[in-house]
């Protein structure tokens, strides 16, 4: 089969969507599948590989390094009037993302979408709380053009139903265990960060901006260090945000963007992983710090609904009460008998994700929608068929 994946975001950027559309690009490849790539072109990009389109785009406000893709139905329809993909999978909902929906319904081509962020929380962390139900009408016009929209736990798809989305699929994620794995806890990585191994290491891995509440996360350690003064706090990201964190935590350890097994060898040399986002479709890193074996500190949706037992694998905490996640951090984060058995049964509870089952049912996924598409064309022919036959008599 062939098909194209229409995306604003893909590495080496580092964010959630970035890494799962390339996991289940690369996942299609693996199965035997013909994969385009969309996506637009970088500042120092001239062209892609063989297998991308680049198209236009433009910096992204508040994003330093991604960029917006620019309208282009035209090029797109053009595109795949030649090279017609069976399927399209949509990943994002900027300009780039409309054009590939508009695009697919002229040429017939099934579409589906995915439900990567919840934008109408956006505006909240960023002080529009009043946009929050335009971008909701906004997301449900856009995802509601496609033949299906893919989310990946059960409570975004119930959430997404009740607001009046339509042909919401659940679709699971995996981690990748063998790169995300406790084996790669690095003494000489904590020595860097100027601790032993006695000391109580919290981290936090993602984008360092509003949208994260990291003031919560600054307010829970602080509590955990009241506890433990040897405590330290590793911070792994970038974002608008870290600067003045930063400036106003002179003691806090900031390693910047870490990709691949540099990534994994922080998350392992944690011993605490504190999550405290309300805004999250999913969270990846809530698996990849189970995988690495550290307890996690999360609210309760997300990932941490579907894979994180409260009290077993960290702590799930009801979402709003921030006193729970404090409580929570200081905790757990000073119990060093309590943690370790927390990261061998959190490793355990996730052992069985495997990125090769979540590629076959996405393979399914689309499939499922060409054959759809096809029984609807061989529908309207027999009815079209049964008209002419009616009026030739």
């Amino acid at each position: 089969m062939r098909y194209a994946i229409v995306t604003e975001t893909y590495p080496p950027e580092v964010n959630g969507v970035a890494l799962t559309v390339q996991a289940l690009e690369q996942g299609l490849r693996a199965r035997g599948h013909e994969v385009a790539l969309i996506r637009p072109r970088q500042a120092d990009e001239t062209q892609g590989s063989a297998h991308e389109l680049l198209v236009r785009g433009a910096p992204l406000p508040r994003y330093p390094g991604l960029r917006l893709g620019l309208p282009a139905t035209r090029k797109l329809a053009a595109c795949w009037q030649v090279e017609r993909p069976d399927a399209i999978y949509v990943a994002t909902e900027g300009p780039l993302g409309w054009s590939a929906l508009r695009a697919a319904r002229r040429l017939g081509i099934p579409a589906a979408t995915g439900f990567h962020t919840r934008f109408d929380q956006y505006m909240r962390d960023y002080g529009a709380a009043f946009l929050a139900q335009t971008a909701l009408r906004w997301m449900r016009r856009f995802h509601n053009g496609a033949d299906a929209t893919i989310v990946p736990t059960r409570e975004l798809a119930q959430l997404l139903v009740d607001e009046g989305f339509e042909n919401v699929l659940r679709l699971p994620r995996a981690v990748d265990t063998q790169l995300f794995d406790p084996a790669r806890r690095d003494p000489g990585l904590r020595a860097q960060w100027g601790v032993g191994e006695e000391q109580p290491v919290a981290i936090y891995v993602g984008r360092i901006a509003p949208e994260k509440n990291l003031g919560l996360a600054v307010r829970a350690f602080r509590a955990l260090q009241a506890q433990r003064p040897d405590a330290r706090f590793v911070w792994v990201g970038d974002g608008p945000a870290r600067e003045k964190l930063q400036h106003d935590n002179p003691g806090f350890i900031f390693c910047g963007v870490q990709r691949g097994e540099a990534l994994a060898r922080h998350f392992a040399s944690g011993d605490l992983f504190v999550f405290p986002s309300h805004s999250e479709t999913f969270g990846n890193v809530t698996l990849e710090a189970m995988a690495s074996g550290v307890p996690t500190i999360a609210f309760d949706y997300g990932a941490a609904r579907e894979h994180l037992r409260d009290g077993v694998h960290g702590a799930a905490i009801a979402d709003g009460d921030d006193s729970g996640f404090i409580a929570a951090v200081a905790r757990i984060g000073s119990d060093a008998p309590q943690r370790a058995a927390m990261a061998r049964v959190g490793r355990e509870a996730i052992s069985g994700l495997r990125p090769e089952q979540v590629a076959a049912d996405f393979e399914a996924l689309l499939q499922g929608l060409v054959e759809a598409s096809f029984d609807t064309k061989r529908q309207r022919n027999t009815l079209a068929s049964a008209q002419d036959d009616r009026e030739a008599v």
